[in-house]
């Protein structure tokens, strides 16, 4: 009786061995695949947060380019109209000061300090309408 109930207890003991010899590769084989699983899942993840991101900001940086080239483009016409205005009224200075040159040399006689002053201011009329220019040229 002894020698059945050890052959007994020794084959549920091997059975069961065998057992956890199978079942651990399988247990480990389904960790390394729900692990594999969750780190590609993630990479996944990631790569769509960053396509996302991305689009946003890329869309969010031509619209700020355009609005600063919109305002560039308004700035640079109020100015060259604003230039354009003075020129103008530097120009009509400067024909009316000739005028008054040609004036005062007709009338000449003693009075060559009077064109002399005329002249004087001629000269810085036409050395700012240079520099209005200048400056326009610069804004273009």
């Amino acid at each position: 009786m002894n020698t059945s109930f050890e052959t007994e207890s020794q084959s549920n003991y091997n059975t069961r061995r065998r057992k956890s010899r199978a079942t651990l590769p399988l247990f480990l084989s389904i960790w390394m695949l729900l692990i594999a699983s969750g780190v590609v899942g993630a990479i996944w993840y990631t790569d769509q947060i960053k396509k996302n991101l991305t689009a946003a900001i890329s869309n969010q940086t031509a619209k700020q380019i355009t609005d600063m080239q919109t305002k560039y483009e308004a700035r640079l016409k109020g100015m060259e109209t604003s230039f354009s205005n003075e020129i103008t009224k530097v120009q009509g200075k400067v024909d009316a000061l000739n005028q008054l040159l040609e004036f005062s040399k007709d009338n000449a006689s003693s009075k060559t300090d009077n064109s002399n002053k005329l002249y004087t201011q001629l000269n810085d009329v036409k050395k700012q309408l240079a520099q209005l220019k200048k400056d326009l040229d610069v804004l273009k």
